[in-house]
């Protein structure tokens, strides 16, 4: 879908889901994962400032249905100091976000200055991070104590299901940012996002406990590795939109969410991007 037409999805939707007030949250964890990411990486939390990193997390988490992503696109390029600084396209967002009810977006927009026009801006930020590489250490480092016992969990146990800890790492950064807690709108939990029916294939009765969904999580990769002879592109794409979709096209599947996700995975995990 394009950008253009996201919006109008998005605008007709302005009244019910995206009508809450700042602060409230019904944000998919993917989503929160991304906004998450995206202020680590403008503000350089644990490492340097990466501002086309979060710009390209940003506009990702407002596709994927998040107004709080596009007042961040927005707010970045009406304020950075960085060669990115585009004030009409950051109020081109802003007022974006605003029509969609986001209360900073309406409080921040300037009216004086003039929109530049919404075309695929999202597209253009992922690409400028092609070739750039991403320091998962760092990432870590700089967590939360209780998510960096979860991704010391991962660190642990990966290796005895013979799946890159990288790899896992980044799945794990893409479902939930490490929340044990995380519940989604298809009622996937946990660290690693699983559904129940998925938790029921591969013996997951906690979900909410770290150490269980993280076993869950690294079965269910496992059994994706083999079942599609070690190509970590085509696992990611089947984590995200399930085995049957990849085998149905033979290759990841043509939905724009599924094909962002894969490319932050692989992104995430330092491992060549699929596109």
């Amino acid at each position: 879908m394009s950008l253009r037409g996201l919006i109008l999805c998005l605008v007709l939707l302005a009244g019910g889901y995206f009508g809450l007030a700042a602060g409230e949250s019904m944000e998919a964890p993917r989503v929160v994962a991304l906004l998450e990411q995206g202020r680590t990486a403008e503000e350089g939390i644990g490492g340097r400032k990466r501002p086309r990193l979060a710009l390209a997390l940003y506009c990702e988490a407002g596709r994927m249905g998040s107004p709080d992503g596009f007042y961040q696109v927005g707010k970045l390029l009406s304020e950075t100091k960085s060669g990115l600084r585009n004030p009409p396209l950051g109020n081109a967002y802003l007022a974006l976000a605003s029509r969609l009810g986001h209360q900073r977006a309406q409080d921040i927009h300037d009216p004086l200055i003039e929109h530049a026009p919404l075309l695929d801006e999202c597209d253009d930020f992922s690409r400028m991070l092609i070739g750039e590489e991403f320091d998962m250490q760092s990432y870590l480092d700089a967590l939360s104590v209780e998510k960096r016992k979860v991704a010391k969990m991962i660190q642990k146990q990966a290796p005895r299901y013979e799946i890159d800890t990288r790899f896992v790492l980044a799945v794990a950064m893409a479902e939930s940012n490490f929340n044990s807690y995380a519940v989604s709108p298809k009622n996937a939990q946990g660290v690693m996002q699983l559904i129940p029916d998925t938790q029921e294939r591969f013996g997951v009765k906690k979900p909410f406990d770290p150490a269980s969904s993280i076993r869950g999580g690294l079965s269910y990769l496992k059994w994706l590795f083999a079942r599609f002879r070690g190509d970590l592109a085509l696992v990611a794409a089947a984590y995200n939109a399930g085995e049957g979709a990849v085998d149905r096209y033979g290759d990841i599947p043509p939905f724009p969410e599924t094909r962002q996700y894969v490319r932050r995975v692989m992104f995430f995990a330092g491992m060549p991007h699929p596109d």
